[in-house]
């Protein structure tokens, strides 16, 4: 089974909780809002993905199929959930292809990201329960926005540098972060 790299063609938002660059106890993770074009390149890819499972499951009829990994939150937006381990760490680089090693750069919900990631069929112990999860290769900040955000995994920096190449945006050397849009004065 080949596995395809997704990359997303501009930059998407994050949405929700953060823990890019420092984890929490249950580790990294980080969630961004796809458009309907996305989804639909996954589902294609899903649908491959989980014959692979099925061909490989103890009793296909008595399986249970998990939800995708994204969900729909409003019309044509869906947020996408991605977590990880220090293991798997994908690489983070800035929009000219520096790598971003401090774990305080502020890159919290409403910050813009490119992303490349691959989706990946899994079963569990049970050897009846199976699915999809989408692991990200490598991420691009284009706007930093709040706190938190970094990750390293199978590609090295130059290596993720390179997939993006230079966009305008953000640079570890001159940030740019905005502040949030949505302050409420209590």
């Amino acid at each position: 089974m080949a596995r395809t790299t997704f990359i997303t063609p501009e930059a998407v938002t994050l949405e929700g909780f953060q823990a890019i660059l420092q984890p929490t106890k249950f580790g990294y993770a980080l969630s961004a809002i796809f458009d309907e074009d996305m989804v639909s390149k996954l589902e294609h890819d899903r649908t491959e993905s989980l014959k692979w499972a099925e061909s490989k499951l103890k009793n296909p009829k008595r399986s249970v199929l998990k939800p995708e990994p994204w969900e729909e939150v409003a019309e044509n937006k869906y947020k996408a959930k991605f977590s990880w381990n220090d293991e798997n760490r994908p690489p983070v680089v800035d929009t000219e292809g520096t790598p971003i090693t401090d774990e305080r750069t502020p890159l919290y919900s409403g910050s813009k990201v490119k992303l490349a990631f691959y989706q990946k069929p899994y079963i569990l112990k049970d050897q009846t329960t199976y699915g999809t999860s989408l692991k990200l290769v490598g991420i691009q900040v284009v706007v930093a926005h709040g706190s938190a955000g970094v990750d390293t995994g199978d590609l090295g920096a130059n290596d993720v540098a390179e997939m993006f190449g230079k966009t305008d945006g953000f640079k570890v050397s001159d940030p740019n972060v905005q502040p949030s849009e949505d302050t409420d004065d209590f």
